[in-house]
């Protein structure tokens, strides 16, 4: 479908949409406390096997109860704290649940690490028994317990090292013993992986259980990173950890294979460059294939080895490599089954599916077309059909397909706006999660052939009677003409009684990074409608380097990040300051982390068109980030100087204009307080006046008690004082 817009000054907007009927003015603590937060459903749904029943806690978390996909009603009770034998605590956060269904795992006390890490106590309940143990004898807190696939047996890790679980014979066993903290890590990840590559697991059972492969990374020579945390005392602690920022030294990583009968561990010398990554460990579907996924220091090519876990023999069964970097999320996509694996590749410009045989040999591209796969959902081997997600209507959209062994194409999701969905272990099933823009979120399950809808799960109706008495600020899709003639996508926010007539004020939202978006057609109630509320038009733009438009665009950022996406937003300012009711001398921008960093950009290189700017968390020069993130798209300082310093908005600080306020957590463990101070630093050399808000032992995502009511509270009172 076309889409049809107006164009106007450069602008093209879509018909202006009313706002809602209701009189009450959104406040800042109806924001910032989420009074306007969506209910999901279908998050707790965990399929089964068999296809046909899932399970799911209850609200309390003190049970675990089977139900059936097709009535939606309790079939069996797996877990429940009342009837357990020797069950010492009252409820549960998390469980996982056996092949074989003999053993759940239950783990309370989770005690976070990083952003996706996290240790706890951890339980093992015999279903047949009914009886609760500690998983480890002596009720230390573990990480990544990770069930055999003969359900026999668990792999975890505790100070760095690999233990194993039999639960036939009550008895653990030490894997490995030379772990230690900020040193040697076996089976978990260290800080950058975790971060950039979102794993935290590199422990992989073969699928007889007769071998464990584990990845074991030596830390040793990574610069460590010192940071303060003041606590309440008269002294602050240091806290210390690996972080290997853009050049420096990456952990050295190495694969091993742990023999279960045998108890012997292997070397497997796998071919890949010291300093190169193991993102990714995974056995195919033969003991004998370890899908072990390699990237080169500068990511730009993706190695797919099977290694024989025995015998440590290599044969590489698929090599992707592209002119500026691979995307590691479609690495650990990747779908294999007998029948052999489903790979997405950006080869032909945009993010496709691809049918390859076991040993490799491409079989077939399976989508195709001037649009992004978004999401590789899986294959159902029985008829071969394959389900996808993507932006194959519009990039601001999700829409969930199938196609067939015959390519008969099938959508499945046919409302327009937002869709994901989970499917049953059979596909005969799926659940679907719709939003847009206008509609809180709707949960409902589905028979995948007919398309039927079986019932409702979630329809948000509270939250839409409360909604109804606000007045609510539309959000208006359009594209945004530049001068240079880049057409950006966008949303606009205006105040609820918006006069034409007037001049308003522009706060800019953006975030900017690589294959980010923040304009899509989905519901939510954030600041800019508080913002709106109070008489600021709000604007969210996508530029260049943004998601869901194809590689080209995608990638045109490569070793200049950050210079095309500042300039955007400049340019789509100038843009917004042409339109009668916008008043072109009061246009602030804000965002965080990475938006944070492009304010700053867009402030530096912007020609003065923005007249203030909140930079939270913010990268003030590519140097001091990560090492896979960074050189993913800029490569090392050494190989790109130009590009990491025409960027740097802390070797440009002279240049900023307007006025800034400048925000940072102490304990930002992601991007350093060091960046903020550095920067101020500079900004004080220079001459310049600026504003800084810092939070005391806060991370990067700066929340905490009233923390997050007292930083929204002072980025609006800048505001209001500024334009």
């Amino acid at each position: 479908m076309k889409q049809i817009y107006l164009l106007f000054l450069g602008l093209a907007l879509t018909a202006s949409l009313s706002a809602q009927t209701g009189t009450k003015r959104i406040s800042l603590a109806d924001v910032v406390n989420g009074a306007f937060g969506q209910r999901g459903a279908g998050g707790e749904m965990r399929p089964l096997p068999d296809g046909e029943h899932y399970t799911a806690a209850n609200r309390e978390r003190t049970m675990i109860i089977e139900y059936a996909y097709s009535t939606g009603k309790a079939v069996d009770t797996l877990f429940d704290i009342r009837s357990a034998r020797e069950c010492t605590f009252d409820s549960f956060e998390g469980y996982e649940i056996s092949s074989t269904g003999h053993h759940i795992l239950l783990w309370r006390e989770r005690e976070q690490i990083y952003r996706h890490s996290y240790r706890a106590l951890a339980y093992e309940y015999d279903t047949r028994r009914r009886m609760v143990k500690p998983l480890n004898s002596e009720g230390r807190k573990v990480m990544i317990p990770t069930f055999s696939p003969d359900g026999r047996m668990c792999a975890y890790v505790t100070d760095n090292n690999i233990w194993i679980k039999k639960f036939d014979y009550d008895t653990e066993v030490q894997v490995t013993l030379d772990g230690e903290k900020n040193r040697i890590i076996n089976g978990a990840t260290d800080w950058v992986y975790e971060e950039e590559f979102a794993v935290t697991n590199l422990m992989a059972w073969s699928p007889d259980s007769e071998y464990l492969a584990y990845v074991r990374s030596d830390e040793s020579e990574v610069p460590e990173y010192v940071m303060a945390i003041y606590g309440k005392s008269y002294y602050p602690e240091d806290e210390r950890f690996k972080y290997p920022k853009a050049g420096e030294n990456n952990s050295v990583v190495t694969l091993h294979t742990y023999c279960i009968e045998t108890k012997e561990i292997n070397n497997l010398k796998t071919p890949v460059d010291a300093t190169g990554y193991i993102p990714y460990i995974r056995f195919a579907a033969e003991p004998s294939q370890l899908a072990v996924m390699t990237l080169n220091r500068q990511q730009n090519i993706f190695n797919l080895y099977h290694a024989n876990p025995k015998s440590g023999v290599f044969k590489l069964i698929l090599k992707d490599e592209n002119k500026a970097y691979i995307d590691s999320d479609w690495m650990k996509a990747i779908q294999f089954s007998k029948s052999g694996f489903l790979y997405v590749s950006e080869r032909d410009g945009y993010a496709h599916i691809y049918q390859y045989s076991p040993t490799g040999a491409l079989l077939k591209q399976v989508t195709s077309g001037n649009w992004d796969v978004t999401r590789l959902i899986g294959k159902d081997e029985a008829t071969g059909t394959v389900y996808y997600e993507s932006a194959e209507e519009s990039p601001l959209r999700r829409a969930t397909w199938s196609i067939d062994s015959k390519n008969k194409k099938t959508l499945l999701t046919p409302r327009k706006g937002s869709n994901g969905t989970s499917f049953s272990a059979n596909y005969k099933y799926f659940v679907n999660s719709f939003t847009d823009a206008n509609t809180p979120l709707q949960v409902a399950l589905y028979e995948t052939k007919t398309g039927k809808e079986l019932r409702s799960l979630q329809d948000n109706a509270e939250l839409r009677a409360k909604l109804a008495e606000y007045a609510v600020a539309k959000k208006e899709f359009t594209v945004i003409t530049t001068a240079t003639g880049e057409e950006l996508n966008a949303w606009i926010v205006k105040p609820a009684n918006f006069d034409s007539s007037k001049k308003y004020p522009v706060v800019m939202f953006q975030y900017s990074g690589p294959n980010s978006q923040s304009v899509q057609d989905r519901f939510g109630i954030d600041w800019e409608q508080y913002l709106a509320a109070n008489g600021y038009v709000c604007v969210c733009v996508d530029g260049r380097g943004t998601g869901a438009r194809g590689e080209a665009f995608r990638k045109c950022t490569y070793l200049r990040m950050g210079y095309y996406e500042a300039r955007d937003q400049a340019a789509a300012a100038v843009a917004l300051g042409k339109l009668p009711y916008i008043d072109g001398k009061r246009i602030a921008i804000w965002g965080w982390s990475f938006g944070g960093y492009n304010t700053l950009a867009a402030m530096t290189f912007g020609n003065g068109v923005f007249k203030a700017g909140i930079a939270v968390a913010p990268p003030v020069d590519w140097r001091y980030y990560d090492t896979v993130y960074t050189e993913r798209f800029m490569r090392t300082p050494n190989e790109n100087s130009k590009g990491y310093d025409e960027t740097s908005p802390l070797k440009h600080a002279s240049e900023l204009q307007g006025k800034l306020l400048l925000v940072h957590g102490t304990a930002d463990d992601n991007v350093h307080f060091k960046q903020s101070m550095d920067y101020a630093e500079a900004l004080v050399q220079a001459g310049k006046q600026f504003e800084m808000q810092m939070y005391r032992d806060r991370n990067h995502g700066i929340g905490g008690g009233n923390t997050r009511m007292h930083l929204y509270t002072r980025m609006s009172e800048f505001l209001l004082r500024e334009l």
